[in-house]
């Protein structure tokens, strides 16, 4: 949750805990809204296509096929064959889970340019209105930067409120790789700020992955900015549920599964992003061996153990950071459990009194940044626990730890 600021808000929230009878009850008894039928999205085309697509008169394989048979048949491939399909399907190469990381930024590039052209003719369709234009424009703008010749887009679909992960680093070199999971308010638009850069996931990414090279600077690293899932948009029953972090946690496991290489994982979770991060615990990979949240609402669990991961579990949260004042329980779906930075929870619990709060971990000279560097490479003898003490250390070598938990 990274644009909830004040108190009123919070407020909002306890109204929404004491409506979840009401809502259950709605839920239950099929209160919904009516959808009208809409067409597929560019994904879903780009998708169609490649099912029913070939190459040198054989059949593409299913594009939902485990990574490992994806990376077989690119594999299999010339390099002037994979471009070709780079151009034919875009967004589905772009998206793809077993295709090489190289060919996703290519196709993806394609698409974001396809993207730009169809937000240009908007711009000028005279059917819409002012606010369509300037959405229009908005777009646009943010399509061009994306394909800057330096950025390395490993996914995007531009369906809604759009959906976006960037690299930063070598991904298939890397001896470590962090995903940096968002909050609430994070799409397209929102993707990278010019104002408050270090609260958006482009910032972020940018800021930790400085940090790691810092740390450890013979280590070579790479961060993803992950914000390839809905995100809830503001304070309402989205944030206050689980349903946006049940349907990201299936895409962060599909990419966490498709990781090039062995290098070990450390997911980086902000605010409503630890929530997703939680429902996915349980089925990460087992080269996820860190899980650190910031900020965060809680975890859908009653404790760390009840998360059923071997990755250790590290938590921080900057005493000046509103969430402490959120409600930690969960009333019939609605709410998101105990408080991870409680005692008996189970998590190692990180300093972060330079945080300044709820947007602020990932600003560069900071406790919260360093702390999640370091565990993001491994350099676990390096932390500074909260209350000053080793608590957090307990179990953990040192700098001796660089693979699984």
């Amino acid at each position: 949750m990274t644009s909830f600021e004040t108190s009123p808000q919070l407020n909002v929230w306890r109204a929404l805990l004491a409506l979840a009878v009401v809502f259950v009850m709605l839920a239950t008894t099929g209160w919904t809204a009516l959808r009208s039928h809409r067409p597929p999205s560019a994904l879903q085309a780009s998708i169609a296509k490649w099912e029913h697509g070939s190459i040198h008169g054989l059949h593409l394989p299913d594009p939902e096929a485990a990574p490992a048979r994806l990376t077989r048949f690119f594999a299999s491939l010339t390099p002037r064959d994979r471009d070709r399909l780079a151009h034919r399907y875009p967004l589905a190469v772009g998206n793809m889970n077993g295709a090489p990381v190289t060919l996703r930024y290519r196709a993806n590039h394609i698409a974001l340019g396809q993207a730009r052209r169809a937000e240009r003719e908007r711009m000028h369709d005279k059917r819409l209105t002012a606010v369509g234009h300037q959405d229009a424009s908005r777009r646009m703008h943010r399509y061009e930067s994306l394909m800057r010749d330096h950025r390395q887009i490993l996914a995007f679909d531009p369906k809604g409120t759009g959906r976006v992960a960037e690299v930063f680093g070598n991904l298939t070199k890397a001896q470590r790789i962090s995903v940096v999971v968002p909050g609430v308010d994070t799409d397209l638009l929102t993707f990278q700020k010019t104002y408050r850069q270090y609260s958006a996931p482009v910032g972020m990414a940018e800021a930790l992955y400085a940090a790691e090279r810092t740390a450890r600077p013979g280590t070579r690293t790479a961060v993803i900015a992950w914000a390839d899932y809905t995100a809830p948009a503001g304070l309402g029953v989205d944030a206050a549920t689980a349903m946006r972090a049940e349907e990201g946690a299936v895409r962060l496991n599909a990419l966490l599964r498709a990781l090039p290489g062995h290098a070990p994982v450390t997911t980086v979770c902000h605010s409503y992003g630890s929530v997703l991060c939680g429902v996915a615990a349980h089925d990460m990979p087992a080269r996820v061996t860190d899980i650190a949240v910031a900020a965060s609402p809680g975890l859908r669990v009653s404790k760390a153990s009840h998360l059923h991961t071997s990755a250790r579990l590290w938590a921080m949260r900057d005493a000046t950071d509103w969430v402490q004042d959120v409600p930690y329980l969960e009333v019939g779906g609605l709410g998101h459990g105990a408080d991870p930075m409680s005692s008996g929870y189970g998590a190692r619990l990180l300093s972060s009194r330079d945080a300044q709060g709820h947007s602020g971990y990932f600003q560069p000279g900071t406790d919260s940044l360093q702390n999640l560097a370091d565990v993001a490479v491994g350099a676990y003898g390096a932390v500074s626990c909260a209350h000053g003490d080793d608590a957090c250390l307990a179990g953990v070598s040192g700098e001796a730890l660089t693979g699984h938990a």
